[in-house]
């Protein structure tokens, strides 16, 4: 058995390392933004496999001293640095809850299904889709992406794909995205089969939106070469500058061409819960599918991702198999279809949705949007004090909550300002002041600030503002002097 010899002196211990995670999340704005791990750390972290047991107390003390303090900076009030949210107090709570079931939500019939159907039901209401439509919590949006795609390559070839894979000489598909979309998706092409080469990627306009233009032309070229166009894919909140396509236009553009529409909306597609936002996502009720993160702006605690399809027949139609040890019977246990697993590659899943639950309902939607419109309002507030400052150099509009800029030092040429920024972001996180992530805009490299975060307040901006000013003054006089 390993359960405790003395559950009492467990229960100790573990109200110990509970106080101690409040104390952590309480003071997380008295400590750097990020900090190096030391070597020490790392070289205790390659001893090898443990074969006799240790005490917890032995444990949770190695932990706190070689794993706690070395976060990756996200639950920081100053984290800029990419995409990530930043996770509530009572969400991990949730996780320890649901840690403590243990449960396997692939299906059957047990409380945590119903929790993640709940949750997927909101999910289902708060972007306009019918009752029939599916959905279910992923790792993350790239796994939610590659459901998508999925999904979309069964309606366009039908159920025996599955089987037969992809004959080229039978129907050559093409997708379509624009240069700003996220990676994940041209991997998810190569995953399921279909190859990067069939995803088209379109430019995109002066407000990094997919040029629907040129959207429409390779459609027709691609047809009139015999190719099957069968997927475009829209973002809501592309990964650099947060920007939103056109979405009702492309809705219309996928619906005369029989276009399977997908949104990638791991961040943005959150901004539908705040009605001064609400509206430039206008279009993405009409999607066939959609990804989402709730670990990003609604802030539940890595990781819990979404996706949603309008057309449940074909969600199901891309996954569900049978085996006699998955047999579905009218009553107990085995009950309760459909499960989850009939709608995701997925058999063994974790209880994602607890967290989920817990955050919408302890929050409520309205707090989750005014958080939202908040880091919105700072990300512009942050892009107005760029643009003022000769110093500096705004690289693209503040559309959303993403502001990308550059310091431009006197004396340093073109050719010299991409190392020089990347050198100053690298310093900025050494600093533990703020974490900043780089990026590319139009050939040029750029700072990248992201406000996906519900800690951060106004002196957090002129904190970071001020750090920059100063290091990159250093690094100037540095650069200068060789």
């Amino acid at each position: 058995m390993l359960d405790p010899r003395d559950w009492e002196a467990f229960r100790s211990e573990a109200h110990r390392a509970l106080d101690d995670a409040v104390d952590f999340l309480r003071d997380v704005r008295e400590r750097p933004a990020w900090q190096e791990m030391p070597e020490s750390a790392k070289e205790r972290l390659r001893e090898p496999l443990p074969n006799a047991p240790s005490a917890f107390s032995d444990v949770y003390q190695s932990f706190v001293e070689n794993i706690l303090p070395y976060t990756g900076g996200n639950i920081h009030p100053r984290f800029f640095g990419w995409v990530q949210g930043t996770g509530t107090p009572s969400g991990a709570i949730a996780e320890l809850l649901a840690a403590t079931m243990n449960a396997n939500v692939g299906g059957r019939n047990h409380g945590a299904v119903y929790v993640e159907r709940q949750v997927i039901a909101w999910s289902r209401d708060l972007f306009g889709f019918p009752p029939g439509a599916t959905g279910v919590l992923t790792t993350g949006a790239s796994e939610a992406n590659l459901i998508g795609v999925l999904v979309a390559r069964t309606r366009a070839l039908g159920g025996e794909v599955r089987e037969r894979g992809i004959d080229p000489q039978r129907a050559r598909i093409t997708g379509y995205a624009s240069a700003a979309t996220h990676g994940c998706v041209r991997r998810a092409f190569e995953i399921a089969g279909i190859g990067s080469e069939a995803l088209r990627i379109l430019p995109t306009d002066a407000h990094q939106r997919i040029d629907t233009v040129a959207l429409r032309e390779a459609i027709a070229s691609d047809r009139a070469a015999g190719a099957r166009p069968f997927l475009i894919v829209a973002n809501a909140g592309t990964v650099d500058v947060g920007a939103i396509d056109p979405l009702d236009e492309i809705a219309t553009i996928a619906r005369d061409e029989g276009c399977h529409l997908h949104v990638d909306g791991a961040f943005g597609a959150l901004a539908i819960l705040s009605e001064t936002l609400r509206g430039r996502l206008r279009g993405i009720e009409r999607a066939d599918s959609i990804a989402f993160d709730f670990h990003k702006w609604a802030h539940a605690p890595y990781d819990v991702g979404c996706v949603l399809v309008r057309d449940g027949e074909a969600h199901r139609a891309t996954f569900a198999s049978e085996g006699p040890y998955l047999t579905r019977m009218t009553r107990g246990l085995a009950s309760a279809t459909p499960w989850f697993t009939d709608y995701i590659p997925e058999l063994s899943r974790s209880f994602r949705a607890l967290k989920v639950w817990f955050t919408l309902k302890e929050q409520g939607t309205a707090r989750i949007a005014a958080a939202i419109e908040r880091n919105v309002e700072q990300a512009s507030a942050l892009g107005a004090e760029i643009d003022a400052d000769s110093r500096f150099e705004l690289l693209a509009p503040v559309r959303l909550n993403v502001v990308c800029f550059r310091y431009r030092p006197q004396g340093l040429d073109e050719s010299e300002l991409d190392a020089f920024n990347d050198e100053l972001v690298i310093r900025i996180q050494e600093s533990g002041i703020a974490v900043l992530s780089s990026t590319s805009i139009g050939g040029r490299r750029a700072l990248r600030a992201c406000f996906v975060n519900h800690r951060t307040i106004d002196e957090d901006l002129q904190i970071l503002l001020a750090g920059i000013r100063e290091l990159g003054e250093r690094l100037a006089r540095e650069r200068l002097l060789g």
